[in-house]
């Protein structure tokens, strides 16, 4: 297995407050990879450090092989970054945007034309951005992360304050990349959407990791299977699925005629994350 992205006891402070606190997992080649937590739980902090803007105080990771600290600089060359806070050229066309990351990662401007069409963009790619609509915009910025052909792209809070239209397009297109081979390191407050996307998710709280591994295995450990019967009379019923109980009760509940519907009710990744964390996403 092909590993991208490794982190190993990884620390950072500031003054004496532990932001990131002895935190090590690691990415595969052409896996999504949530990133998860509380405000203020590091996240920001450990994507700094994993994107070179920022010096761990004690640890070491390695994103495309590449030294965050050591070699930044070729590390920036295999990396592609969209950051929360959407900061394009608005008073420029989205062509010329393009071109200016292009010429500056000395990518030839066919490829201005290749990642227009490839998001959706082509026919409005002289517009100026200003006139842009903010799903618009998002799939701008990720046009402009993969100017330089990023092995590992960085998506941090990609769908946040999009329509539900303009969010379901944007993760339709993170699908299409991982399809293509590339690695993604997402962070997102929406669970539903680290639930759809990512093959694995890390959740951080206090700077800690206190949680790694997929969806449903995460789901399964951490919360209760229920069963719920909705009875005639308009009363509900739950039952827990590891109870040894349950198989009585529900026959019982069967044998008395009332039964309108059973159903198994999933748990959702929000569950776990409150469970572990103790605090909903904002």
């Amino acid at each position: 297995m092909n590993i991208v992205i490794e982190v190993n006891n990884l620390c950072r402070t500031y003054g004496d407050r532990v932001a990131v606190d002895d935190i090590s997992f690691s990415v595969s080649a052409g896996e999504i990879f949530g990133f998860l937590g509380p405000n203020g739980a590091g996240k920001t902090t450990t994507i700094n450090v994993l994107t070179g803007l920022l010096k761990p105080s004690s640890g070491s990771a390695k994103v495309a092989g590449f030294d965050v600290v050591s070699q930044r600089t070729e590390l920036h060359r295999h990396i592609g970054v969209v950051f929360e806070v959407q900061n394009l050229y608005q008073q420029m066309s989205a062509r010329a945007n393009l071109e200016l990351f292009a010429d500056i990662y000395r990518t030839p401007p066919s490829a201005v034309n290749e990642l227009l069409e490839r998001m959706g963009l082509a026919g409005r790619g002289n517009d100026l951005v200003k006139n842009y609509s903010q799903g618009m915009k998002q799939r701008l910025l990720i046009a402009r992360a993969l100017v330089a052909k990023p092995e590992v792209l960085f998506l941090d809070e990609p769908t946040v304050g999009l329509d539900p239209a303009s969010a379901r397009e944007l993760r339709s297109l993170i699908r299409d990349l991982q399809v293509q081979g590339m690695t993604i390191f997402l962070t997102t407050h929406y669970m539903e959407e680290a639930d759809q996307l990512c093959d694995r998710v890390a959740i951080i709280d206090v700077g800690k990791l206190v949680a790694l591994d997929s969806p449903d295995r995460l789901k399964r450990a951490h919360t209760t299977p229920l069963l719920e019967i909705q009875l005639s009379d308009g009363t509900d019923a739950t039952l827990d699925l590891r109870s040894p109980d349950t198989p009585a009760k529900l026959a019982e509940n069967i044998q008395s005629g009332k039964v309108s519907s059973i159903h198994t009710k999933e748990a959702s990744l929000e569950e776990v994350f409150i469970s572990l964390t103790g605090k909903k996403l904002a």
